[in-house]
């Protein structure tokens, strides 16, 4: 069985400086650092945080289910039409599970990573400076 999870989330930054969070592993340092009851280590197994990065997700002792797991998350930052200092970032999780297992498919949660995304969103809004420049 293969499935597919996805979210978007509006960011009022340009793609570019959303991009340069989503597209590296500074993204996954931020996590563990404000999500250490979500998040307790991230291990880059292939990659450098750009597409086709492969991490190993270590989560918190006491975890109820997994104690790790690998994943690939799909991450897309698209220019929002008409406005050049806001974004739309997509992440989708793709998995493929043997027929056997097909029941623990609604085991496959998008809210930690909406909780990602949320984080991520506050800290590319809180840290970005506008280009732009205004006169009264």
């Amino acid at each position: 069985m293969v499935g597919r999870v996805w979210e978007e989330k509006e960011v009022k930054v340009p793609a570019s400086e959303a991009w340069k969070l989503y597209g590296s592993l500074q993204l996954g340092k931020l996590v563990k650092e404000a999500l250490p009851n979500v998040v307790s280590k991230i291990e880059v197994v292939q990659g450098d945080g750009s597409a086709g990065t492969v991490l190993q997700v270590v989560l918190p002792p006491g975890t109820a289910g997994l104690t790790s797991y690998k994943e690939k998350v799909r991450t897309e930052v698209m220019e929002k039409e008409g406005k050049r200092e806001e974004c739309v970032v997509r992440a989708s999780i793709e998995y493929e599970l043997k027929e056997e297992a097909a029941g623990n498919a609604a085991l496959v949660s998008i809210e930690p990573l909406v909780a990602v995304m949320q984080l991520a969103a506050d800290y590319l809004t809180r840290n970005y400076t506008t280009t732009t420049t205004t006169t009264d």
